[in-house]
């Protein structure tokens, strides 16, 4: 079948490069028209290797612009005009929203976790930067070549760079998190080599987050509740005299539920009573406390006292002693 109108009109959006014929040589003669739109480029190729790059117009195939089918025609035609060789369209239009991922986590070293295995995910863009090398090099005799047939490949080699960069980088991972534009960067200038050898260029890196294993996000996540709840102590006192104001408000609980929330208060209120007196015996108030912690500990008594956590006799024994001493 002879070509004379060579073009590739429908260009599919995840398709990289067309071939024309799909298999096999095609017979063109000169004089041919070469349609090369906009967003491609042309490459002319014989015996598998790519010979000439034609940008985007009409363009007539001619010894003039061809220059290698002057001998070719000549040496397997017998002087006529008729030739065989191959075309492959190549988009050169940007391929935005390419998903990567780390198949397997990384092992890190991280400064408050130890080790610790990270995974991360994100997306990134690319467009063709040299045709006749991506044709030469990769593409081959395929009669399509799309993002599918990079893919696998790009996501090895971006985990390879992205493991490479968490080893080097020294960042602990509760840091990870407010460095992504300074990694994302880091790891688009370390990838742009490994996607020039192929006749590609990286236009943009993300990353979309970088993740523990899910038993230690649940770690973290404890470690951040204590440290909301702050000072220990004063948020079982908290606790307790919530149970009883609970107990105290709902009388249908019974008796068992008002035992309850007070026990928890009288415990809680004895041992914070236990502390103070512990401390006054410990040293007295000239050795061991200032003038403000006697008043700090006066209004803890007097705390514990109107909330029922200490009786009357122990409010007034424990005052005696603060003051007394």
């Amino acid at each position: 079948m002879v070509i004379d109108l060579i073009q590739n009109p429908n260009e599919r959006d995840d398709e990289i490069v067309h071939r024309v014929p799909e298999s096999g040589s095609g017979e063109f003669r000169l004089g041919s028209q070469l349609v090369v739109r906009e967003s491609q480029k042309a490459v002319f190729a014989r015996d598998g290797k790519a010979l000439d790059v034609f940008g985007p117009g009409r363009h007539t195939i001619s010894t003039n612009n061809i220059p290698f089918l002057t001998g070719l025609i000549g040496m397997l035609t017998g002087g006529t005009s008729m030739f065989t060789a191959e075309v492959y369209f190549v988009s050169m239009r940007e391929f935005t929203d390419m998903k990567w991922g780390t198949a397997q986590p990384a092992v890190s070293r991280d400064p408050d976790l130890g080790m610790v295995r990270l995974r991360a995910f994100g997306t990134y863009s690319m467009r063709v930067d040299d045709p006749q090398l991506l044709v030469n090099q990769f593409v081959g005799s395929r009669g399509s070549y799309g993002v599918s047939s990079v893919d696998d490949f790009l996501k090895s080699v971006i985990q390879n760079e992205f493991n490479d960069l968490l080893g080097s980088s020294k960042t602990g991972l509760l840091d990870l998190a407010g460095l992504s534009n300074e990694l994302a960067a880091s790891m688009q200038a370390a990838l742009a080599d490994d996607f020039k050898r192929m006749g590609l260029m990286l236009t943009s890196f993300q990353i979309g987050a970088i993740t523990p294993p899910e038993e230690v996000q649940k770690a973290i996540d404890q470690r951040s509740s204590m440290g909301a709840i702050g000072n220990m102590s004063t948020y079982t006192q908290y606790q307790a005299a919530q149970a009883m104001r609970d107990a105290a408000a709902n009388p249908s609980g019974g008796a068992a539920a008002t035992g309850a929330g007070l026990g928890a208060g009288v415990a809680i209120g004895q041992s914070r009573a236990s502390a103070i007196s512990g401390s006054m015996q410990s040293g007295g108030a000239a050795q061991g406390a200032t003038s403000m912690d006697v008043i700090a500990q006066l209004k803890q008594l007097d705390e514990m006292h109107k909330s029922g956590t200490i009786n009357d006799d122990e409010f007034a024994a424990l005052k005696k002693k603060l003051i007394g001493a």
